[in-house]
């Protein structure tokens, strides 16, 4: 289990590139890197924040489409601006957004709580295996050769990014394409985690108040997830 002063080291090198902040000067990434957490299966506690969550969502449904939530809407412009079609990739906020009228899915209890926090504070939040990363985390704008690890009609396969794409990586390749849109598999948090980062996405119109908010509802429960738990954040802005 790592300590504190690594948690911090590993934050420190994370960087966001100066394109993806002239792309949207108004992003904002919130890190939080945690490790000593007891995986554990779905539970009351996230069941009830499931169920909070969607019936947040209904209620911001209620008299609008799911694409003209302000914060969804936010990200599908910026999608476009970097060439991407969201409506045939949907970020992950108004992914769940969208599956929340029939149910958010229920997977385990590390990725059901910060699912319910994604929906029900209306950021993407995204959830990765710590152990996995090679190096601190970078966002960029992908020159189209980095490789992507996925899945196809069942087998591994890597792909490419789009020449321009805004992708997370680290120094072994992407590790979520589209600023928010899919993780690689060696990324994906498995019910044997202990250690994860999450990354809170921002652009206005939410605040960071909004943002605050959202990483300390995830804190708190993240900190009931084992004994030993350490959570270290990092706020990341274009200044």
């Amino acid at each position: 289990m790592r300590d504190i002063h690594e948690l911090e080291d590993f934050l420190a090198g994370a960087t966001v590139a100066d394109e993806v902040h002239a792309l949207r000067p108004d992003y904002r990434a919130l890190l939080l890197a945690v490790d000593g957490i007891e995986p554990a299966a779905s539970d009351d506690e996230s069941e009830a924040l499931l169920i909070r969550a969607e019936a947040s969502a209904a209620a911001r449904l209620a008299d609008r489409p799911v694409e003209e939530l302000p914060h969804i809407a936010a990200w599908r412009d910026v999608y476009r601006a970097f060439g991407a079609k969201p409506q045939r990739t949907r970020n992950s906020l108004e992914a769940l957004t969208r599956r929340a009228a029939n149910g958010l899915p229920r997977v385990n209890r590390l990725t059901d709580i910060y699912n319910a926090i994604s929906v029900s504070h209306q950021l993407p939040l995204g959830g990765e295996d710590l152990d996995a990363y090679t190096s601190a985390p970078h966002l960029i704008r992908a020159a189209g050769t980095e490789p992507f690890d996925t899945t196809a009609g069942g087998e591994t396969v890597i792909e490419h990014p789009d020449a321009g794409e805004v992708v997370w990586a680290d120094s072994s390749g992407v590790t979520c394409r589209r600023w928010n849109w899919r993780q690689c598999r060696r990324m994906q948090l498995t019910d044997d985690t202990s250690a994860a980062l999450f990354i809170l996405d921002v652009l206005d119109p939410a605040t960071d108040d909004d943002l605050a908010a959202a990483a300390d509802e995830l804190t708190t429960h993240l900190r009931v997830l084992g004994a030993n738990v350490i959570i270290v954040r990092r706020l990341i802005t274009n200044n």
